[in-house]
This record gives C-alpha cells, sequence and structure tokens, in this order.
C-alpha cells in the first residue's frame, strides 16, 4: 500500500505546471466487521477501501478533489490526470486564501506498528465460546488502517496500524444490559476473558429489583469509559486554539485563571501512543506530547496550521477540526480493586450518554446514566440505579471535587465507522469524585 501510494505522489509531481504545488492525502484501511446479536453472528463482512485527497495549490489559491482507489495503476493513474485537469481549471475563479500555511521543511516519516493480532475467525471462536447461553450485542471491528501524506517538495509521510475493538453488551431485561469494551493493538485471550466475566458478574447484579434515588449530589466512580465520555466532550471547540482566540471555548474560565482543575489532573495529546498519525493532510508534524492540562492548569492548545498563520503561532499538527485525537490522561494511586471500598456509599457508573452542554460558558454539561449504574453502600453494591440524568461542570467534577483517580487505565478506541473506520482514542483511568449533581 505504501509503495502504491508513494508511486501515484510521485505520478502528480510529474504532471505539475512550473507555478503549481500539490499534497495529496490517502486513508485506506482493510477491516473485518462482525455483528453479533442474541450471541449468534448475524452480519460478518469485509470492507477493503482507500481514498486520495488531491489539493492543488498555486499561490494562496487551493482547491482539492477526493477519489476512490482501485489498487490499479491502469485505472488510478488516469483518474487522478483528469482530477488535476478540473482542479486546474477550478482555481482562477476560486479566491485567495489568506490564511493558507504550508509546510517548509521536508520532514519525512514512516511509523509501521506491530501487530500481534490472531485472525478474525479466532476472535470469533473466543467470543462465540464465552458469550454461549448469554443474551449478547456487539460488533468487532479488527484490521489494518493505513494514512499517507506527500507533497510536491518531497516530504513523504506513512502510517500503518493494526487494531481490533470489540465492542458488547450483555442484555438483562427491559432497559437492563451490561455494555463492555475490548481495544487494543493485540488480542490477549486471558485480558479478554477477565473482562468478559467482570461484565458477566455485573450481569447477575441486575436481577436484583432496580432503585431510584432523589435527585441532589452524591459521591461517585466514574469507569474508564464513563470518564472518557467526560473528557471526550473537551473536542467540542474546547481544546481548539480557534475557540479560545475567539473567547468560543468551554475552557476560557480555565484560560484566564478564574478557575483550576485538580494538581492531579494532566491530560496530553500523545502521537507517540500510536492510536493516530502523527502528521495531518497538510503534512505539518505532530510533536510526540503535546501538554493540554499540566497539574490542573490550561498548558496548551490544538493548532491547526490555519490558527498558526492567523494569530502567528506555531502549528502543533491539528486538524483543521482542531480536536485532540490521541489524548492520554496520567494515571493516580487508586488501586481498581479498591475502587468500592473506597466510594463507600454512593454510585457506580459504567457509561454515560447522550452528552451535551448545558452551560458552555462554565464547561457544564449534562447527561444521562445508562448500562449497569449501581447504588453501593458500605462498599458493596446493593441494587441496579434506574437511569439518571446528571448536570455538572468539568470544573467541579475534576476540581475539588475529584478525590482520586485509578493507577490503571483503559484504551478506549475511536469506534466511529461512518464512512470510514477513524483512528484515535484516548488512554483514561477511572475516577472517584466527592459529589456528582444529579438533576432528575
Amino acid at each position: 500500500m505504501q509503495q502504491y501510494f508513494n508511486l501515484l505522489a510521485d505520478h502528480v509531481q510529474t504532471q505539475l505546471q512550473e507555478t503549481e504545488q500539490s499534497t495529496c492525502w490517502l486513508s485506506a484501511e482493510s477491516s473485518d466487521f462482525v455483528r453479533f446479536n442474541r450471541s449468534a453472528i448475524r452480519q460478518p463482512g469485509h470492507v477493503q477501501q482507500s481514498t486520495l485527497r488531491l489539493q492543488l495549490i498555486q499561490g494562496t489559491t487551493h482547491a482539492s478533489y477526493q477519489l476512490n482507489l482501485s489498487g490499479d495503476a491502469g485505472q488510478d493513474v488516469p483518474a487522478v490526470n483528469d482530477a488535476l485537469t478540473l482542479l486546474r481549471e477550478q482555481l482562477p475563479d476560486l479566491p485567495a486564501d489568506p490564511h493558507l500555511l504550508l509546510t517548509g521543511e521536508v520532514q519525512n516519516s514512516c511509523t509501521i506498528l506491530p501487530s500481534s493480532l490472531p485472525p478474525a475467525d479466532q476472535m470469533v471462536a473466543q467470543i462465540m465460546d464465552l458469550s454461549a447461553g448469554y443474551d449478547m450485542v456487539g460488533l468487532l471491528t479488527t484490521g489494518s488502517q493505513y494514512r499517507g501524506f506527500a507533497n510536491s517538495a518531497g516530504q513523504r509521510n506513512w502510517f500503518e496500524t493494526s487494531n481490533v475493538n470489540f465492542d458488547w453488551s450483555l442484555f438483562h431485561a427491559h432497559d437492563k444490559a451490561v455494555k463492555s469494551n475490548y481495544a487494543g493493538f493485540g488480542w490477549d485471550e486471558a485480558i479478554f476473558r477477565q473482562k468478559f466475566h467482570d461484565a458477566a458478574n455485573k450481569l447477575a447484579l441486575l436481577a436484583r429489583p432496580a432503585v431510584t434515588i432523589a435527585p441532589g449530589n452524591y459521591r461517585v466512580y466514574l469507569t474508564p469509559t464513563a470518564l472518557s465520555e467526560i473528557i471526550g466532550m473537551l473536542n467540542w471547540g474546547g481544546l481548539s486554539e480557534q475557540a479560545l482566540q475567539t473567547r468560543h471555548s468551554a475552557l476560557r474560565r480555565l484560560q484566564t485563571g478564574e478557575v483550576q482543575l485538580h494538581p492531579m489532573v494532566q491530560l496530553s495529546e500523545s502521537s507517540s501512543t500510536g492510536l493516530a498519525e502523527a502528521f495531518q493532510a497538510q503534512g505539518f508534524i505532530k510533536p510526540e506530547q503535546v501538554d493540554l492540562f499540566r497539574d490542573g492548569k490550561l498548558a496548551g492548545s490544538m493548532i491547526s496550521p490555519r490558527s498558526a498563520k492567523e494569530y502567528g503561532l506555531i502549528s502543533n499538527g491539528a486538524a483543521s477540526d482542531e480536536a485532540a485525537v490521541a489524548m492520554v490522561m496520567g494515571a493516580g494511586h487508586l488501586p481498581q480493586s479498591e475502587v468500592l471500598k473506597e466510594l463507600g456509599t454512593g454510585i457506580y457508573i459504567s457509561n454515560l450518554w447522550y452528552l451535551n452542554f448545558s452551560d458552555r460558558a462554565n464547561c457544564r454539561f449534562t447527561g444521562m446514566t445508562r448500562f449497569a449504574t449501581f447504588w453501593v453502600e458500605n462498599g458493596e453494591i446493593k441494587a441496579p440505579l434506574n437511569v439518571m440524568r446528571f448536570d455538572d461542570s468539568l470544573f467541579r467534577i475534576l476540581g475539588d471535587n475529584l478525590l482520586a483517580l485509578t493507577q490503571e487505565t483503559e484504551v478506549i478506541m475511536d469506534d466511529r465507522s461512518y464512512g470510514e473506520r477513524r483512528t484515535g482514542g484516548m488512554i483514561v483511568p477511572g475516577a472517584l469524585l466527592k459529589e456528582m449533581h444529579f438533576a432528575l
């Protein structure tokens, strides 16, 4: 795949006229998808696709075109030539772009991450074996992903990875189910079995009569999955340099120093994790680490080339949406085995759902508990908790109300696959909170 991409990129260079420049961005995958329902395979499939986004630049005017690749040069080279002709015809009618920023220094890279994944059918066999006797619904996604960049200055960047994401639920009855996930760059049967057994144990607890508690503030434990939903809200413009500059960021009170989070909060964008490529579609290279929160204070932002040009900054390889794609939150000192004991009496939240901002200026958002949320008394799970709505601020949740973070972290892969599988994800611990506000 890499060799074929370089072949097309080299061809594009030979077709350019004297004052033209170009960039090429490849996004490709070879993925297996297996859907399960009632612990049976309902929809197996394989997707192999490659798309090439070609950008033609003349001065500060530019236009782009995306085409699907067949993998046959006899078909793809003429398609690339046609795309260049179309773009060349469009350029005279387009306005200049004052915020266009191109890479200066040529920085080549090649990252091919080793994989220890077994064939998909072996993973499916283990899943089927464990789920026998349960009402399980889930989606297994596995395979290879490829990203490539090339420009007419001769820069070449390549990223290749293989990973797995199995997202599943064990259904009890009505609206009660246990949702779990196993993701990573390898498949460890022992770890998967442990996660499945943990989910099965929680499923047994769902058979107890559910309880409803009054709205108010409660001590809470958020699993890594639940915490990842809250951290993910920061990508709704919170970490964007453009949003910070225009005061539209939900973190602007952190930016001004009016508030700060708990000193134990450390959050970074880390390309060294291998969760996503360390370059973006304009060829800007990401540092190994971009500190976003350091000791509870806002330490950085995601800066795209356009924002860098507009505000006189240095880009840190963010894409045009200025979202973090490989976030890592620092772990704490609370052993996972001690979570229930330290929680004492309160709410154990496995998942959060339907999050949205309720007060963006104060980084306040609302959402629902869902799947295997339990009422805990004296360190012991007593009963499943009926669905509740929370409404609280990140400044409280990860501020004075943060008591501890777990020693253990989990890899939460980006599981979006609309159009194509996404790269990226986050690595997060669980969090013990002094209180969290539930509105109803």
